[in-house]
C-alpha cells in the first residue's frame, strides 16, 4: 500500500501546457535539480513521484515548482510511472512524456518524441538510444541492452531497435490503455506487450543518453537486467 500526496504549479496556458512529464524519482536529491532545470524551459507540466525516498528527493522537486507526488514506500520505477499517468490524465493531459530523474536523458528530444502524436500519425512514440547516440555507454551494457531488444523481436513480436529507454510519449488515449502492473524495471517490456496487445501506433525516434558512474553504479546491474530477460523468456514459455 502508498500513500500519495502532491504540490505543485498551475498551468500557463501556453502551447505545450497539454504536454505533462512525468518523472519517477527515488533517492535522486543530489541529481533531481539538474534534471529538473531544462524541463522548466518549457511550458510543460512537469510531476515527479517520489517513490518512497530517503533522502530530499521530494523537497528538491517541490522546489523546482514541479508537481510532486509521494509513494510512502518504495514501489518500482513502474509503480512510480503508473501513479504519474493517472495523475497527469486526470489534470487533463492530452500527451503524457516519462523521463527518467537521473540525468541521463535529454530535455531537447521531447519535442521530437511529441511531433509525431500531435500530428496524428501514432499513438506512442518510443526513444531510442541505437537510432540516436549513447555517452559513456559500457560494453556490458550494450550487450544486455541488445540482448532485450532480441528477446522484444522474437517473443513479443514488437520491432524495436531499444527496449528498455525510460524516454517515451503516449497519447491520452494509449495513456489510458496501457496498465503498467510490474512495479520494478521489467515494466519496460510489460508496456511493450501492451502496445502490441492494444493495436497502438507506434513508432521510435532518435534520442541520447548519457551515462556516468554514479547512475550505473544506482541503476540495475548487468546481471539484474539479465534475469529480467530471463524470466520474460521463461514466462512466454509457460504461458
Amino acid at each position: 500500500m502508498s500513500g500519495k500526496g502532491f504540490s505543485g504549479r498551475r498551468s500557463t496556458g501556453g502551447d505545450g501546457a497539454d504536454v505533462w512529464i512525468v518523472v519517477p524519482a527515488y533517492n535522486e536529491q543530489t541529481r533531481l535539480s539538474a534534471t529538473l532545470a531544462p524541463l522548466a524551459a518549457w511550458d510543460h507540466q512537469v510531476v515527479v513521484v517520489d517513490d518512497g525516498s530517503t533522502d530530499r528527493t521530494g523537497e528538491v522537486a517541490a522546489a523546482a515548482n514541479a508537481w510532486c507526488l509521494r509513494h510512502l514506500f518504495n514501489c518500482g520505477q513502474g509503480a512510480a510511472l503508473q501513479t504519474g499517468i493517472d495523475f497527469a490524465l486526470r489534470q487533463g493531459a492530452k500527451i503524457i512524456v516519462t523521463f527518467d530523474a537521473d540525468g541521463q536523458h535529454d530535455a531537447q528530444d521531447i519535442a521530437r518524441l511529441i511531433e509525431p502524436i500531435r500530428s496524428g500519425q501514432v499513438d506512442v512514440v518510443l526513444g531510442s538510444r541505437f537510432l540516436g547516440s549513447t555517452v559513456g555507454l559500457p560494453r556490458g551494457r550494450w550487450l544486455i541492452l541488445k540482448l532485450g531488444v532480441l528477446f522484444t523481436r522474437l517473443f513479443s513480436r514488437v520491432r524495436v531497435t531499444d527496449t528498455h529507454n525510460g524516454l517515451r510519449a503516449f497519447s491520452r488515449s494509449a495513456a489510458r490503455s496501457i496498465r503498467i502492473t510490474i512495479g520494478g524495471m521489467a515494466h519496460a517490456s510489460e508496456i511493450l506487450e501492451q502496445i502490441r496487445q492494444h493495436n497502438l501506433r507506434y513508432c521510435e525516434v532518435p534520442v541520447t543518453i548519457k551515462y556516468f558512474d554514479e547512475t550505473l553504479e544506482k541503476g540495475q546491474s548487468n546481471w539484474n537486467g539479465l534475469r529480467i530477460v530471463a524470466r520474460l523468456f521463461v514466462g512466454r514459455i509457460v504461458r
